[in-house]
């Protein structure tokens, strides 16, 4: 039964990836990536990583989701009819994407997965709580003062001229 609902979660989230690449409307597309993302938390979740599955949620499904919906909002006619949406070098995209695919098909079934890290430390929450406030502080606050200049540089971009 666990491995029904790890499998049900994982091809969710392919099929929510195949859908965020072919779908037409770009705000569509967007959407279909924040459902592959919330999918990808679930493995994470399912597989008792909590942390990264809060980490996926809070930063890709809150943040760059969120800075992307706004980036096709505010920019002026991304959705017109008159633009192609249509990609002309689809058959070899699809004979390169299918030839990198059998390649990490064949790295992961070569791997010797059983040992490949025999007494790792777990690390708990609080671990990573306290080095993310103590001697990380700095980088943390860094970056979100990089996010949060991007985010207004968008708004920036994106405005109509009168």
């Amino acid at each position: 039964m666990q491995d029904l609902v790890f499998y049900f979660i994982a091809g969710c989230a392919c099929v929510f990836a195949v859908l965020a690449v072919t779908q037409r409307s770009i705000f569509h597309c967007a959407l279909w990536l924040a459902m592959t993302l919330l999918s990808v938390a679930g493995v994470y979740f399912y597989l008792e990583a909590p942390f990264l599955g809060a980490i996926q949620i809070l930063v890709y499904v809150g943040g760059i989701i969120t800075l992307f919906v706004f980036a096709i909002k505010l920019t002026a006619h991304i959705e017109d009819k008159s633009i192609r949406q249509l990609n002309t070098q689809w058959l070899p995209a699809a004979l390169i994407s299918l030839l990198l695919f059998y390649i990490l098909i064949q790295a992961f079934a070569s791997h010797p997965w059983k040992n490949i890290i025999p007494n790792a430390p777990v690390t708990s929450l609080q671990v990573i709580g306290r080095s993310l406030m103590t001697g990380y502080a700095l980088p943390f606050e860094f970056m979100s003062v990089i996010l949060l200049g991007a985010l207004v540089g968008a708004i920036v971009i994106g405005k109509v001229k009168k």
